[in-house]
């Protein structure tokens, strides 16, 4: 398993030299995500999603740093830094290039992957979107919360619907169906519902899980056709709902180590037409299994205990397997790699004993899997075992007859002989062996990525076949034929040709195409060679050996004109499935795809000579047309004996086998060329077809140009009869509204002369109520001001009185202020003079609990050496007594000696622990030094910061003095200047009252206002 580290790199390869997944894991790459700091650490991916091409993929991790990787490039890039937390991505599908991801912020951001430019923002969300799910024409996006979905639109960014819910009734997931115009909304009660796209109407709803179920679902996943619908939950059950008959399809139980289910999905297949068959289920334990919902079996499973998986995502062809692991990095797993083990073709049926050379006759052997195994004979007698191999001439004979899986054709058609057909579990199976089919996957997609070919466009008009998928099969891989060779697109008879072996193999489109193009090549030889006649070749043929083996039966033929294009033809271009049922046709064709080409005529002949006596017996040609048009009863047993009886019966100089090639399988990598045909006419037909095509478009342009033109002339004289009608109109509302203003301006004149005399003598009124107004309202202003005075006179005497209890009030207030400022700030000093203290205490306690601290790490770093020391010298000590001991006996050279070697070795050891303790003191000493140097610097920094603080009280005690002394003297002026208008006020009370009084007279004699402000008083 290769492992790649992106680090701080932008760009590079994924991997370095070609990947070779295993089959017990499938593991491509590992990828993960480190910083390269002082202190490395592991960046965790989130999410993942693929392109719609499946072979890149975006990974986004919690820093926000967004990768694209390309599998097929072999690339990987930095496409965005988000800074926050991704927690959804999506790719647009429209815009190949722009992807959507959900941020922390719970806002939608657009990026460009080739620009790497942001395109929009989407904000809306009041809570983290856990999933974003797109159409499949890119236009919409619905994004979920747990509180609320949204849908947006992709071209303009704009949110277009948002769902409300209840608090009670959360959110699991909203999501669009594939392939369709549905969104379905999946909620915490269990309850789901599907919606039209457009119109946001209810479609349906499916209905409540059974009474037995308590499980409340949680993850979903649906089939690429969006005809099935998976759902998990805390349980190890798994529902499966059919959405088209809106109902339970069936119930499937995890095994017991399943308690959760975490995360759903199917997997895809290139050749089931979007009804996926396998599903991947992710559980508690981190292991995600993948199962088939058919036969409810387990294929494989990837992850462990020791290496869970926290999430992972299918590309949408099914080739890889993006996970993000437990441990925050992204593994990618190989899909053909996994089921490696399970696409192997089962083994042999049989196997056959073979006799052995009569030399050694007497020796047994049992033939066991794997081994051989002598008799005791054998044992007894030393004989060396050997690989027998074959004769090269009897290889070079039956080398047509060997298969490339290890089956042989002989023993093949010996199993035949004996049961008549071959076994219905493995004959497909069989026939791929027969037919030796390559399985070129790669050339076989280039063909189907071609598309629908032109001469298919219209098959259901022709074939209206009731099952949707089968139609399409149908329509898929006659199209890959017709892209294969040209004349495929032109033969009338392919669907009748093809259709049993679509309906055969519609779960599997290659083999599907393999099998008939391995038989057009080699069953259907010469048949196209006088297109678009039939194969006169091959019926001349059929009518030989028919002519050979029943002479009177052909002349019956002759006498009544029927022609082998009747009684042969139709048989071959449908293949008999036209006159036999589907157990027949099987049966027929397992002896066919086992024998030589011409078997398949000589089958035409045996079904003729068979039911001979009820074509002897038809007279009329609507009679022979029916009879080789539908089924009949007839023995399709008794047929394939005959077949076999004339194969073998049948003179050479007719036989088929002689103009007919051997079997010649198609060729791995690249399919063969295939023009046997005319292929002027084939040219020629193609272009007439398209000169017809495009006449027939000129044509329906040109009609609907002059449907057009019509339309529009009917509609300009329909708008120029509605505009004479409008217009005519008109001209009568004209002269009936003329009339009706004449008489109105009559009716002005009179009302206005009478209007004229009316205003006169309203006139007149008005000047007589105006005078007797005016001498009311000057008697009532008299009577105003002499009441305005009146209260003047009161008005001053109730403020002066307030004015001399508000000063005294304010005096008395202002001492009381100042006595609160002087006890406040004795207050601010004890409680100023309390917290130094405190602080200073505080400090001093620290730094005697740091020194005790320092004190006794010393004190037990000092006893930890010395308790080192002391057990190393008693280790010692034992040592070198016990060696004193067993050395006794030696003799006295040989002590000195090893006495000698001791002592280096001892000094050795002592330097080596001198040099260990030096360098701990050496690294002990530098810690205290820097934290010597971190105390001084934090000591400093205190101090600093004392005084900058002591600077700054000073200077607001400063401010503070200052602030009060003027205060102060402003309360002291204000006091003063307080006294000094009460008094003036007292002494000039009188003469002020008099003049004032006798100004508002002269003046309200004269017909002045008397309401001026300040008249003369302040």
């Amino acid at each position: 398993m290769q492992s790649t580290d992106l680090g701080n790199k932008e760009s590079g390869k994924i991997w370095h030299r070609k990947p070779s997944p295993a089959t017990h894991d499938g593991i491509i790459v590992n990828i993960v995500h480190s910083t390269s700091e002082y202190h490395p650490k592991v960046l965790r991916f989130l999410s993942v999603a693929f392109d719609g091409s499946g072979d890149s993929f975006i990974a986004g991790d919690h820093l926000g740093n967004i990768y694209t990787f390309d599998l097929h490039g072999n690339r990987f890039n930095l496409v965005q830094r988000t800074a926050q937390a991704c927690t959804a991505l999506a790719f647009n599908l429209r815009r190949k290039s722009e992807f959507l991801v959900a941020l922390a912020d719970y806002s939608i951001k657009c990026f460009d992957t080739v620009t790497k430019e942001l395109v929009s923002c989407m904000r809306g969300h009041e809570s983290s979107v856990c999933s974003i799910s797109v159409h499949a024409s890119g236009r919409y996006a619905i994004t979920t919360s747990s509180d609320t979905a949204q849908l947006w639109d992709l071209d303009t960014f704009q949110r277009k619907r948002k769902l409300n819910i209840l608090q009670s009734v959360g959110i699991q997931k909203v999501f669009f169906l594939p392939l369709s115009n549905i969104i379905l909304s999946c909620f915490k009660d269990n309850s789901i519902f599907a919606w039209e796209c457009d119109t946001l109407l209810c479609k349906y709803q499916l209905p409540a899980p059974p009474e037995g179920s308590s499980m409340l679902y949680k993850v979903f996943a649906v089939t690429r056709d969006g005809r099935m619908l998976a759902v998990g939950g805390k349980s190890n059950h798994l529902h499966l709902w059919c959405l088209e008959a809106t109902q339970l399809f069936r119930i499937i139980q995890m095994p017991t180590k399943v308690r959760a289910v975490r995360h759903l999905e199917f997997l895809p297949d290139s050749f089931d037409a979007g009804s996926n068959q396998v599903l991947g289920v992710l559980s508690q334990d981190g292991i995600m299994r993948f199962v088939n919902i058919q036969t409810c079996k387990l294929l494989f499973e990837i992850g462990s205990i020791e290496e869970g998986i926290s999430s992972s995502v299918i590309s949408p062809h099914g080739r890889y397997i993006a996970s993000i692991m437990e441990n925050g990095s992204l593994n990618i797993y190989s899909v053909q790699a996994l089921t490696q083990e399970i696409n192997k073709p089962p083994p042999p049926l049989f196997k056959v004993i073979e006799d052995l050379p009569s030399s050694s006759s007497n020796l047994k052997m049992k033939i066991m899997p794997g081994r051989v195994q002598r008799s005791a004979r054998c044992k007894e007698s030393k004989i060396q075992t050997r690989i027998l191999k074959q004769d090269l001439t009897s290889n070079l004979e039956n080398k047509e007859n060997k298969l490339s899986e290890g089956l042989s054709r002989k023993r093949l058609q010996i199993l035949l002989k004996g049961y008549g057909e071959y076994p219905t579990k493995y004959r497909m199976f069989i026939w791929r062996s027969l037919l030796q089919l390559p399985e070129n996957h790669a050339t076989f997609s280039s063909l189907m990525d071609k598309g629908t070919h032109v001469a298919y466009l219209n098959l259901q008009k022709k074939y209206p076949i009731k099952s949707r998928k089968l139609l399409r099969v149908l329509q898929r891989t006659l199209s890959v034929l017709a892209h294969w060779s040209t004349i495929f697109g032109e033969i009338p008879y392919l669907p009748l040709l093809a259709f049993p072996f679509v309906k055969l193999f519609q779960n599997n489109q290659l083999i599907c195409f393999e099998v008939i193009a391995t038989l057009i090549t080699n069953w259907c030889q010469h048949w196209f060679e006088y297109f678009p006649n039939p194969p006169i070749n091959i019926l001349s043929m059929i009518e030989n050996v028919l002519a050979f083996h029943d002479k009177e039966l052909l002349q019956h033929f002759i006498d009544r004109n029927i022609t082998s294009q009747l009684y042969a033809w139709p048989l071959l271009e449908t293949l008999f499935s036209e006159v036999l049922t589907r157990e027949e046709w099987l049966r027929l064709f397992d002896n066919v795809f086992s024998n030589h080409p011409s078997f398949l005529l000589m089958t035409v002949v045996a079904y003729n000579t068979c039911s001979r006596v009820p074509l002897l017996s038809c007279t009329r040609k609507d009679d022979f047309e029916y009879f080789f048009h539908h089924r009949n009863n007839l023995d399709i047993k008794v047929v394939i004996r005959e077949v076999y009886q004339l194969m073998e019966t049948t003179p050479a100089d007719i036989h088929p086998n002689s103009m007919l090639d051997a079997f010649a399988a198609l060729t791995k990598g690249q399919y063969p060329i295939f023009n046997q045909y005319p292929k002027f006419i084939v040219d020629y037909q193609t272009q007439e077809r398209e000169r017809i095509r495009n006449d027939e478009l000129d044509f329906l342009r040109e009609r609907q140009r002059v449907e057009n033109m019509k339309a529009e002339v009917d509609e300009q004289k329909a708008e120029d009869e509605a505009w004479y009608q409008k217009q005519e109109l008109l001209r009568r509302a004209e002269e009936t509204r003329r009339e009706l203003l004449l008489q109105e301006e009559e009716k002005m004149a009179q009302q206005k002369q009478r209007l004229a005399a009316e205003k006169r003598e309203l006139k007149i009124k008005e000047i007589c109520l105006q005078d007797a107004a005016r001498r009311r309202l000057l008697k009532v202003q008299q009577d105003q001001c002499e009441m305005e005075l009146r209260r003047l006179e009161d008005e001053i005497k109730r403020k002066v009185q307030m004015r001399d209890q508000e000063i005294v009030a304010t005096a008395n207030d202002l001492e009381m202020r100042q006595l609160e400022l002087e006890s406040q700030k004795r207050l601010y000093e004890k409680d100023l003079t309390e917290r130094q203290d405190t602080v200073a205490k505080e400090i001093r306690e620290d730094a005697d609990a740091y020194r005790q601290k320092m004190a006794v790490e010393d004190h037990m770093f000092q006893e930890l050496l010395e308790s080192s020391q002391m057990r190393s010298m008693e280790a010692r000590r034992v040592t070198e007594d016990n060696l004193a001991k067993a050395k006794q006996a030696c003799l006295k050279a040989d002590w000195q000696i090893q006495a000698l070697e001791k002592q280096k070795c001892d000094d050795l050891q002592r330097s080596q622990g001198y040099h260990e303790v030096a360098t701990l003191l050496r690294k002990n000493r530098r810690r205290e030094i820097e934290i010597l140097n971190a105390m001084m610097e934090e000591e400093a920094r205190k101090w600093k910061e004392a005084e900058e603080k002591q600077f700054h009280l000073q200077s607001e005690k400063k401010a503070s003095a200052l602030s009060d002394a003027s205060r102060r003297w402003f309360l002291k002026q204000e006091t003063s200047a307080a006294l000094e208008r009460g008094d003036s006020l007292s002494k000039e009370e009188g003469p002020r009252s008099h003049y004032k009084r006798c100004t508002l007279v002269a003046k309200g004699r004269h017909g002045l206002n008397p309401f001026v402000p300040n008249l003369s008083i302040k």
